[in-house]
C-alpha cells in the first residue's frame, strides 16, 4: 500500500495531501478516532462498541471502516439502531439475541481446517452472552459448535457431549448463579477453558460477582477468566487461539 500510494504521487496521480490522508493510521471524526491499522497489528479490523453511542454515530463509524474495506462488526446495538443502519447496509445481518451487527461473509469460512470453538452455555438465561460469544467468534471467521442447557443442575446433559467438547480447540464455557460449570469443563478438557460469568442470578448472586469469584477460584487449571457478561472479549481470545492452532496445523 505505501509503495503503490508513492508510485501515484510520483506520477502525479495523487497530491501530497491526498497521499498523506492516505496514509493515515487513523481517521478523525470528532467524537472519534477510527483506528485503520488495527488489523494490520492485530489481525481484525477495529469492533465497534454499540452501547453509549448514537445510531448515527456508528453509522458514521461503518462508512469510514467500509472506504477501507474492512469488515463490519458491531457488538451491543439495539434492534433500533440496527435497524437504521440496515437501511443503508442491507448486506449486514443483525443478531437481535446476541445484539451483534455483523457480515455474515465470514461465517464458518475456514476452508478445509476442521477446528473449531466450543461454546458450552450452562442454562437458556445465558444465552443471550453465550450468543454473543458464539457470533462473534463466527464473524472473526471461526467455526463453532454450540452446547447449550447443559449446566451442573443436570450435569448428564453435559456428559452426553462432552466427546464433542474435547474435540474443540477451545470451549468457551458460559455461566450464571454460582458459575461452577467452567470447573467442571476444565476438568473434563485438555484444551484452554475461557469461562464467562453472567449476571443471571437472584440476589446474592450479586449481578454476576458470585460467578466471576467462582471462576477466578476455580480448581481446575487451565481456566482463564473475562468479565461479567462479556461474550465478546471471550471469543475474541478463543478466535485468536483458534488462528494459532490453525496456522500450527498448516505447517
Amino acid at each position: 500500500m505505501l509503495e503503490e500510494i508513492l508510485q501515484q504521487v510520483r506520477n502525479g496521480e495523487l497530491t501530497v495531501s491526498e497521499a498523506v490522508k492516505g496514509l493515515a493510521t487513523y481517521e478523525d471524526l470528532g467524537f472519534a478516532k477510527v483506528d485503520h491499522h488495527r488489523k494490520k497489528r492485530q489481525g481484525f479490523p477495529e469492533v465497534i462498541y454499540g452501547e453509549g453511542k448514537t445510531k448515527e454515530q456508528i453509522l458514521s463509524i461503518i462508512k469510514v471502516i467500509r472506504s477501507k474495506n474492512d469488515d463490519i462488526l458491531v457488538t451491543r446495538i439495539t434492534n433500533e439502531k440496527a435497524e437504521y443502519i440496515l437501511r443503508e447496509f442491507p448486506e449486514l445481518v443483525y443478531h437481535e439475541m446476541a445484539q451483534i451487527l455483523y457480515e455474515k461473509k465470514n461465517i464458518n469460512n475456514k476452508g478445509d481446517y476442521e477446528g473449531y470453538i466450543a461454546v458450552v452455555c450452562a442454562g437458556t438465561s445465558d444465552l443471550k452472552i453465550a450468543e454473543e460469544a458464539a457470533i462473534t467468534a463466527e464473524a472473526l471467521g471461526s467455526k463453532v459448535r454450540r452446547f447449550y442447557d447443559v449446566g451442573v443442575a443436570g450435569i448428564h446433559r453435559l456428559l452426553d457431549n462432552i466427546d464433542e467438547i474435547r474435540k474443540a480447540t477451545v470451549s468457551i464455557v458460559v455461566a450464571g448463579m454460582e458459575g461452577a460449570l467452567p470447573s467442571v469443563v476444565g476438568g473434563l478438557v485438555f484444551h484452554p477453558v475461557i469461562a464467562v460469568p453472567t449476571s443471571v442470578g437472584y440476589g446474592a448472586n450479586f449481578n454476576g460477582l458470585s460467578a466471576l469469584l467462582t471462576m477466578l477460584n476455580s480448581c481446575a487449571s487451565g481456566i482463564s477468566v473475562v468479565n461479567i457478561d462479556n461474550g465478546f472479549g471471550a471469543a475474541y481470545n478463543a478466535v485468536l487461539i483458534d488462528n494459532i492452532a490453525k496456522r500450527s496445523r498448516e505447517k
